[in-house]
This record gives structure tokens, C-alpha cells and sequence, in this order.
């Protein structure tokens, strides 16, 4: 196909974000007398973040899913050697599709509860929107450490300008804990550049690193990956970001952006260090079930809603690496699965808390109770994303967990075994948090004219309750798809 598709839907959201800088510079700032701007400028965020999402599925048309490869290949010389080069797999591709999903609905889900420096914030979503693609498509390592480093900024002012009382605190964590891991990575790139002569992603794969080196390559991967994804114990910056970020910052997230994690093991540290990636494996399952674990009794604990449902992100990003690092194809499949899946039913969590807290003002659990009674329509979604976030056969949490776990098992029982006690753990938080919230009678007075769910919520939450019913009943419209991807992860493993 000779038209750019892919850089076409990386940079169509930054076009817009410049185009509305613009308008708003020549035709000056619409600012009513309370602060406030006009609502305009978000339905033209929006327009644009809808185009993306358009563009993204004439990409998904574009793809063979029966071929082999990258495809949609784009290639440029920059600069040294250094090539502009995009290109999609059947992981990534589903991966840019959740993108340019959640973009737009994240954007909804702000109409009326964000007014003050719209621009800004409508601005922050769609530059954000076009680094979070462009991760995903960068065939080339440099290219994918200026969008991954990128990605940071926008998150990093969305937080610290439109978020909590804490927010300055939690913005600079999230910031420095996620820069700090990554300059490892980028002393990595620096040296498989000058070693290898390039830094195309292709060549790479095929490249023998020195077993030694390789040692020290997937440590400062490592680094940034567990950071972003993130992996226990580097993980403490995110219950703090969730807690601060508003609603939509929340939702982008745990749907995007600790998937940058996940993916960077099977795109970079499967393939380029294979044999460090085996011998890190144990190290890898204790890590992983330990965060299972140990998120989910701190999340158990938890008293704020936004805090409890961070910690759960925590626990499930577990069973992705361990899925991941099985070095199994299933259990591959299912991590991707799991990305996925916790990208809708995460989200989902997210926008459940922000309807509460646009009416209460508060995400304090204690503060709720009978709301079944106000709110049938929001209690019966509320259910199925918890059930799903269970893992409830017939929900797409279920298909990948259950993966991951036979994928593990395979590997080490003993991590399976752990792991089976975070799913354990999991049904005790959560509907201890759905019945708190729920069930029972309404003892708070505030909560007697509470309003259900109304429409615009009802827009964003539709849509991720189809796609999570959807991938439980039919998960192979995921697995024909990420199947070659996920065995050329494998490929280099010993093993694999």
C-alpha cells in the first residue's frame, strides 16, 4: 500500500492538537467570565481523536491477517543511519487499536468535568495519543525511545495541572520513577548502535549479542520496562498517579500506557536477548508472583476506590510477565490477551469511579453503600467489569488469566501456584469493594438524590462492556491475530 497509513494515524492527532493551538492563537482564547472556556474546543479534540480511530480501522483493513512479518512497512532515512521506520505485527496492531479506542472515549468522559485550560487539556490528550502509537509502530530503536520517552511529558502535565490536591507530588514521581529507568535503556541503545551499526529493530533481532553483553542489554531494557509496566517493587509511583490524575488520565493509564511495558519484553528483550532472558526467568516469576500477591492484599486494605483499583492494575500486570517470561506460546498469547483485556476492564474501573466522584466528590468507599437503590443501570456495569476483573469465565479477564497461568505452569508450578492466589485474592477485594459501594442500605443522606448513569457516561462504558463480554465469549478473534507475533517473540528463546 503506498499511502502512509501508519504515520497517517501516529501524527493525525498531533495535526489536530497543532491545528487547534491555532485557532486559538488567531482567533484568540474563548474565556467566559468564570474561567471557563468554550466547550468547542473539546468537540473538536474529539473530532480528531474519532478521525484516529477511523484511520485506525481502515489500517486494521489494510493488514493481512494471515501473512508473516511486519507489514505496512514505512522506511525513511533520518539521520547516521538511524531510519524513520514504522511497521505493525498483529500484537502491536490490536495494541494501537485500543489506543485510538480509549482516546476518544477518555476525551467524552471529560465533557463537563474539565473547563478550566481546555485547550491545554485537549491539547495534552491528542500529542499524548500520537506518542502512545507511535511506540507501538517504531521499527527502529531510536524512533522508539523519542516516543517512549515522549509519552512521558504530556501524561506528566495532565497529572500535575488538571489532577488532586496531591497532584505536584504524584506528577514528579510518576515522572522521575518512569525517566530514571529509561536512561538505562537509552545507554543500551547507545551501545547495540555502535555495536551492531544500527538501530533497526529488524537487523537487531537477527544480531548475537555477546552472551555477556547481553546480561548487562537486558538489565537496562529491564530498568525501563519494570518501571512502566509496573513490576514490584519499582512500583509505588503508580497508586499515587491514579489517585491524583482525573478520570481520564486514569483511564489512559492503565489502558495504555503500562502496556508500553509488556510490550517492550516481547518486542526487544524476547527476541534481541534471548539467552539473558532465560536465565533471568526465575527471577522474573518471583518478582511477578510476588506482585500478584502482595498487590492484592494492599488493595484489599484500601479505602480509596481509585487507589484500590491501581494496586489491582498492579497484581494483573503479574500475571502478563509471567505469561510473558513462560517462554510458552500460550502463555505469550494470553499476556497479550491480558494487555488487552486490562486495558478495556481497567478503564472501564476508572470511568465506574469518576461517575461517583462527579456526583459525591469523594472516592472514599465509606462514603457509599445502597446505590443499587438509586442506580440499577450503573450497579448491574459496575458488576461486570468486577466480575470480569475476577476473571468470570465469559468475560475476557477470565481467557487471560487462565493463559497465563497454564503458560506458567508449564514453566514452574510453584509460580502458577502463586499466582492461582491472586486470582483468589482478587475475588476478595473486589467484591468486598462492590459490596460496600452497592448493596446495603443508604445511610449516607447525600446518596438519596444521587442520579444514574446518564448518556455521555453510558457512550463511554457501552463500548468496553461489548469488547469484554465479546473477547470472553470469543477470544480467538484475538488469538488469530497475535498468533505470529507472539511465536516470533519466541523464536530466539532457547526452548521456544
Amino acid at each position: 500500500m503506498d499511502f502512509p497509513i501508519l504515520s497517517a494515524v501516529t501524527f493525525l492527532p498531533l495535526a489536530g492538537a497543532i491545528l487547534i493551538l491555532l485557532i486559538k492563537a488567531l482567533t484568540g482564547a474563548q474565556i467566559r467570565a468564570d474561567g471557563t472556556e468554550d466547550d468547542r474546543v473539546m468537540y473538536a479534540g474529539l473530532l480528531f481523536s474519532v478521525a484516529t480511530f477511523i484511520v485506525s480501522i481502515v489500517m486494521f483493513l489494510s493488514f493481512d491477517l494471515n501473512g508473516t512479518g511486519y507489514q505496512l512497512v514505512e522506511e525513511v532515512d533520518w539521520f547516521s543511519g538511524i531510519k524513520y521506520k514504522m511497521g505493525i505485527d498483529g500484537m502491536s496492531l490490536l495494541l494501537i487499536l485500543l489506543t485510538t479506542l480509549l482516546t476518544p472515549i477518555a476525551l467524552i468522559a471529560s465533557i463537563g468535568s474539565i473547563n478550566k485550560r481546555l485547550t491545554e487539556y485537549v491539547v495534552s490528550f491528542l500529542v499524548l495519543e500520537t506518542f502512545m502509537i507511535g511506540v507501538f509502530c517504531a521499527l527502529d530503536l531510536v524512533v522508539f525511545y523519542v516516543f517512549f520517552e515522549a509519552g512521558l511529558i504530556p501524561m506528566f502535565i495532565i497529572i500535575g495541572v488538571w489532577g488532586g490536591i496531591d497532584r505536584i507530588y504524584a506528577s514528579f514521581k510518576f515522572f522521575l520513577y518512569t525517566l530514571l529507568g529509561s536512561l538505562f535503556m537509552l545507554a543500551a541503545v547507545v551501545y547495540m548502535y555502535l555495536t551492531a551499526g544500527t538501530s533497526d529493530v529488524v537487523q537487531l533481532e537477527q544480531y548475537a549479542f555477546d552472551p555477556g553483553a547481553q546480561t548487562w542489554l537486558w538489565l537496562a531494557f529491564f530498568a525501563s520496562f519494570a518501571v512502566k509496566l509496573p513490576m514490584w517493587p519499582v512500583h509505588t509511583w503508580l497508586p499515587d498517579a491514579h489517585v491524583q490524575a482525573p478520570t481520564a488520565g486514569s483511564v489512559i493509564l492503565a489502558g495504555i500506557l503500562l502496556k508500553m511495558g509488556g510490550y517492550g519484553f516481547l518486542r526487544f528483550s524476547l527476541p534481541m536477548f534471548p539467552d539473558a532472558s532465560v536465565m533471568f526467568q526465575p527471577f522474573v516469576f518471583t518478582i511477578s508472583v510476588i506482585a500478584i500477591v502482595y498487590a492484592s492484599l494492599v488493595a484489599w486494605r484500601q479505602t480509596d476506590m481509585k487507589k484500590l483499583i491501581a494496586y489491582s492494575s498492579v497484581a494483573h500486570m503479574g500475571f502478563v510477565t509471567l505469561g510473558i517470561f513462560s517462554f510458552t506460546e500460550i502463555g505469550v498469547q494470553g499476556a497479550v490477551f491480558q494487555m488487552l483485556s486490562h486495558g478495556l476492564i481497567s478503564g472501564a474501573l476508572f470511568l465506574i469511579v469518576g461517575v461517583v466522584y462527579d456526583r459525591m466528590h469523594t472516592r472514599d468507599i465509606s462514603a457509599y453503600g445502597g446505590l443499587v437503590h438509586r442506580m440499577p443501570v450503573y450497579a448491574t456495569l459496575f458488576m461486570l467489569f468486577t466480575m470480569a476483573n475476577v476473571g468470570l469465565p465469559g468475560t475476557s479477564g477470565f481467557v487471560g488469566e487462565i493463559l497465563t497461568m497454564v503458560g506458567a505452569f508449564q514453566a514452574n508450578t510453584w509460580a502458577a501456584a502463586g499466582a492461582a492466589l491472586g486470582v483468589i485474592f482478587s475475588a476478595v477485594y473486589m467484591l468486598t469493594l462492590y459490596r460496600r459501594t452497592v448493596f446495603g442500605e443508604i445511610t449516607n443522606p447525600e446518596l438519596e438524590n444521587i442520579q444514574d448513569v446518564n448518556t455521555k457516561e453510558l457512550i463511554c462504558l457501552i463500548p468496553l462492556a461489548i469488547g469484554t463480554i465479546l473477547l470472553g465469549i470469543l477470544p480467538n478473534l484475538i488469538f488469530d491475530i497475535t498468533r505470529e507475533s507472539s511465536l516470533h517473540a519466541l523464536a530466539q528463546v532457547a526452548g521456544g
